[in-house]
């Protein structure tokens, strides 16, 4: 399966969205509480979809259900301009019924359909993140050798072997660093 590179930047930051959840400042496993928070906190998370849609996305972390594989390779071969309509992929996702309640929530806002569709895919690339080895080559105004170049130490970081490599911490925390220095955020050095 090749990623394209909208995918394949989104598939790190919403990895790291989800590192974020997953522990508090002593190293306790919170991310069902923090999901939580979020959950409730959703009429407003849904403002941001478009702008920052893997934050709004780790709402639905564990919501969907994947029929067919073959589909969702394919949809993220593609990039957002080339996105299916989410009323597509019926048979080949289907959500859990706390995750439809907030579905119906998205689906009536403007870009609600396109974002349920990059929710899934980054859901399943999370759940399936040993597939995803590169970007997709050809999409139309990058040049994803020089992309992939770039990003290939935060992919590498965020991989599903993590925990059996050693200096993931440290690789991870760069990444993370790079990511938020990317995002506008001043660095902790």
């Amino acid at each position: 399966m090749k990623l394209s590179p909208y995918f394949y930047d989104l598939r790190s930051a919403y990895q790291a969205e989800l590192d974020d959840l997953v522990s508090d400042s002593e190293g306790k496993d919170v991310l069902r509480k923090r999901l939580a928070e979020k959950r409730s906190e959703f009429g407003f998370l849904v403002k941001m979809m478009e702008l920052a849609p893997e934050m709004v996305a780790v709402v639905f972390h564990q919501g969907f259900r994947f029929a067919k594989p073959s589909v969702m390779e394919h949809l993220l071969g593609q990039g957002l301009d080339n996105l299916p309509d989410w009323g597509t992929l019926t048979g080949a996702v289907s959500l859990e019924p706390w995750a439809a309640t907030l579905a119906q929530t998205v689906l009536r806002e403007p870009g609600g359909p396109a974002f349920m569709v990059v929710a899934a895919g980054l859901e399943y690339l999370h759940q399936h993140a040993r597939l995803a080895p590169a970007p997709a080559q050809g999409d139309a105004g990058h040049d994803e050798d020089e992309e992939a170049a770039e990003h290939d130490d935060d992919y590498n970081a965020l991989s599903a072997d993590d925990a059996a490599d050693p200096h993931t911490s440290r690789t991870r925390d760069e990444a993370s660093a790079n990511w938020l220095a990317e995002a506008g955020f001043d660095r902790k050095d």
